[in-house]
């Protein structure tokens, strides 16, 4: 099944009959293979490994799968006749997707745009660099809109120093220097929910950690600050979470290992403590299936004696999963936004 924006690039398949493309920030379906159909050979880079994994399977000589923040360094120079852009949850990346497809494009390249209605595009005339001419609009459907425009003039070379914010922030366990890429969740203070989470850390954890939803490297910067000799793993889906995680870790001169996951599904092994302020968003959607599954794979990822504690939204129903597959709730702090939750084996 195709998302709505896939669908609209479907009506659209002649602008890009028999190109060379690539598409960025793709959604969770096979319309990259699909687009094989027109074009006669389909490059596609997912920032969430998700829709990475949806779409491997039909790799083949004509169609290149990578997940990342960008190409691998072989195809750095490499030029397409189309670049497709899907509109992203995170409008603040849109920036960032713009001057990566000017990389990859030749002058009088064709640059295809697609989002639905609600999730920003309206705004894409304001967001176009000079580079490229004004977007047009071709198509209104399946609640989407559709845009093209043409690379005009070289674009600057992509420096990701450019994309990324540095700042201290004052922690529990001492002064951390976060890296934050656009589209990864930060804020220049410690939101409430993490410091409830810092400001409790057992004082006994040591050997393997997980920091499951990692986002830009806080809690496992600040699990490094309390205690350099853990060995802590991060995970997050989204590209740009995981390399601000190892820009944070860097400019604190910190070392762990950094790598995607689809929830638990590239996880191997157990571990002593997992430490998180996990995700409950898909997308633009809050979900609790993301809380249930991670209370059930945290359960049997949990070492003998380890410790598992995570903050989250009072709201979210985590008592109830978390009784069914740990046998017992405790909340070992709360205020009146978060509640902290904890249990050792």
């Amino acid at each position: 099944m195709l998302t709505n924006p896939s669908q609209a690039l479907i009506r659209n398949s002649e602008l890009f009959q028999q190109h060379k493309v690539l598409i960025l920030n793709y959604e969770a379906d096979t319309f990259a293979s699909q687009c094989l159909e027109s074009a006669s050979h389909v490059t596609a880079l997912a920032f969430d490994f998700n829709h990475h994994q949806t779409l491997l399977p039909y790799a083949n000589s004509t169609l290149e799968c990578y997940f990342g923040h960008q190409l691998p360094d072989a195809l750095t120079t490499e030029k397409y006749d189309s670049v497709i852009i899907y509109f992203p949850k995170a409008k603040p990346l849109m920036g960032y997707l713009l001057q990566l497809a000017a990389q990859h494009l030749a002058i009088d390249g064709l640059l295809v745009i697609v989002g639905e209605n609600k999730g920003g595009i309206k705004s894409i005339a304001k967001l176009t660099p000079e580079y490229f001419s004004t977007p047009i609009k071709q198509d209104n459907a399946r609640h989407c809109l559709l845009y093209t425009c043409y690379l005009t003039q070289m674009s600057p070379p992509l420096s990701m120093t450019d994309w990324v914010s540095q700042y201290a922030l004052d922690t529990p366990q001492g002064q951390l220097q976060i890296c934050n890429l656009v589209g990864v969740f930060s804020e220049k203070r410690l939101d409430q929910g993490t410091e409830l989470l810092l400001s409790h850390l057992p004082d006994a954890l040591q050997g393997r950690v997980l920091d499951f939803g990692c986002g830009a490297g806080v809690i496992s910067a600040a699990l490094l600050k309390a205690n350099p000799l853990l060995n802590i793993e991060c995970i997050d889906i989204n590209a740009m979470a995981l390399e601000s995680c190892r820009l944070t870790l860097a400019a604190n001169n910190m070392q762990a290992n950094v790598y995607p996951s689809d929830g638990f599904n590239q996880i191997n092994g157990q571990f002593n403590g997992i430490i998180s302020n996990p995700p409950f968003h898909d997308g633009l959607t809050s979900t609790t299936d993301i809380a249930t599954q991670f209370v059930k794979h945290s359960a049997s990822s949990l070492a003998p004696k380890g410790v598992w504690q995570i903050v989250a939204n009072r709201h979210l129903p985590y008592s109830d999963t978390i009784a069914t597959y740990f046998g017992s709730v405790n909340v070992l702090a709360e205020n009146n936004k978060y509640k902290l939750y904890f249990h050792q084996r």
